[in-house]
């Protein structure tokens, strides 16, 4: 049975066993219920997927490191590697800093500058003119630089490959190893 048809279920016997108030009243305190039931199931699934990080990221790499090897192949043939993964995120609070370094140090390519304008109806033509022109007509611009996540997090990986040097808690920066096993 689907999971919609089980609520479907539940709900039709609670109006129809208890008729008037007392039947709302019985269905908002099993949503209270299934409320702390999924709460319960979300801290669960949480807890988990950190065990199975942990798992990946220090016990296995730490385990096949002990006997010198980085990978192994398992009696049901699937495989596991030990490879190396890369991690970075600029905070908010430094954020200035991480991209002066960045400009200061000729990464500036990273940094995607975002302008956006909003117009009524019928501005299109304004929408064309130059940044300045629309400061100067007073029209709200707003500005907004960001590194792509996905741009850090290979940019991380470069450096570190590549032996150079950069303020890796400036940038959020973690290196480490994961267990990748493969069926």
């Amino acid at each position: 049975m689907k999971l919609n048809e089980l609520f479907e279920k539940e709900a039709s016997i609670f109006v129809m066993e208890d008729e008037g108030i007392e039947g709302v009243a019985k269905l908002a305190k099993r949503a209270k219920e299934l409320e702390k039931e999924l709460e319960d199931l979300e801290s669960v699934v949480k807890e988990r997927k950190e065990q199975y990080r942990k798992l990946l990221e220090e016990a296995i790499p730490e385990a096949l490191a002990s006997f010198g090897v980085r990978s192994l192949k398992m009696d049901d043939g699937s495989q596991i590697e030990i490879k190396a993964y890369y991690s970075a995120s600029i905070s908010e609070a430094r954020r200035a800093e991480a991209f002066q370094w960045l400009r200061d140090h000729g990464h500036d390519d990273l940094i995607k500058n975002i302008v956006s304008v909003r117009f009524g109806r019928g501005e299109d033509e304004l929408c064309s003119g130059l940044l300045e022109n629309l400061r100067q007509n007073g029209y709200p611009v707003e500005q907004t630089e960001k590194v792509e996540p996905m741009t850090l997090k290979a940019w991380v990986r470069e450096q570190v490959e590549r032996g150079n040097e950069f303020p890796s808690e400036l940038f959020g920066a973690y290196t480490g190893q994961k267990a990748v096993i493969k069926s």
